[in-house]
């Protein structure tokens, strides 16, 4: 058997360190949507994926399949950021340091003022918000407040935010029902904001793509794919913005995590997963 010189041992490379990212996100029970998603998508994307829980979701097969939402308890939530923030952020000292997050269900004014808090203090290069203004477990009027409360407190802190139709309607105040008013929705939520967008047409407007619009105050480029049925697929939007979230961790330029995560979901919805519940799931693995 040849022995290896320790001086050639030496000189083999380094495995880099995976970058490390953060999901701010509720649990959802099937593992089709929130923080699973979140997480799968990070580990299919080669980074390190943590998530700090803010509720509890579970679709009731006895009531249509609604949501039962279940609201962590602020001080757990807090108690979950400083551990993350304290293990991996700025002035840890560990070797990757946690920069991006992404804001996914926060789902009361409570824990959004709790959030917001955590990232005016965290110091993060990249946020990305996935802006969900409606659960349907909740009381209209809760989900009010908690929409106009996520608008005031979290969009002015966000890099980088990626609304489905409805929430680009929501958010931009337009109604949209073609490319061009796609178009028009993103840039009124760039003005707005000052972030990143990928605003989503999805399945809702005719054609046969899946159209997405992106605009980042200079570029606006329109991301399309053939669409692959008519239903929207869970799971779809919380993966969409976990892949942006991890492209750019690695260094990725927003129009570049946009565009990665396009075809990143459009290969997990091509392979999606049935189950008993009236809805397939996007399978993170499809890009394999």
């Amino acid at each position: 058997m040849t022995s290896v010189p320790a001086a050639a041992a030496s000189t083999a490379p380094t495995p880099a360190l995976p970058a490390v990212v953060l999901t701010i996100a509720g649990s959802e029970a099937t593992g089709g949507a929130g923080a699973q998603a979140d997480l799968k998508t990070f580990q299919e994307l080669g980074v390190f994926g943590i998530a700090n829980l803010t509720c509890i979701v579970s679709f009731n097969p006895g009531d249509n399949w609604n949501h039962r939402f279940v609201p962590v308890d602020q001080q757990v939530i807090a108690d979950q950021l400083e551990a993350t923030t304290a293990a991996y952020g700025a002035g840890s000292g560990a070797p990757s340091v946690l920069d991006t997050v992404k804001i996914g269900m926060l789902g009361s004014p409570a824990t959004i003022t709790t959030v917001a808090g955590a990232l005016s203090e965290g110091a993060f290069t990249n946020v990305v918000l996935d802006p969900v203004l409606i659960c349907k477990g909740q009381e209209p009027g809760h989900a009010l407040d908690t929409d106009q409360a996520l608008k005031a407190q979290i969009l002015p802190l966000a890099t980088f935010v990626t609304p489905n139709h409805f929430e680009a309607e929501s958010l931009s105040g337009l109604t949209i029902t073609d490319v061009e008013s796609l178009k028009a929705a993103a840039v009124k939520i760039h003005e707005l904001s000052g972030a990143a967008v990928l605003a989503k047409g999805g399945v809702r407007l005719e054609g046969p793509d899946a159209v997405d619009v992106f605009y980042d105050g200079e570029t606006l480029e329109v991301l399309s794919a053939p669409k692959i049925g008519e239903v929207a697929v869970s799971g779809a939007g919380c993966s969409l913005a976990a892949a942006v979230t991890a492209e750019l961790a690695k260094g990725a330029t927003p129009l570049e995590a946009a565009r990665t995560a396009k075809n990143f979901v459009t290969a997990g919805i091509k392979n999606r997963l049935a189950s008993g519940a009236p809805f397939d799931a996007l399978w993170q693995g499809g890009v394999r």
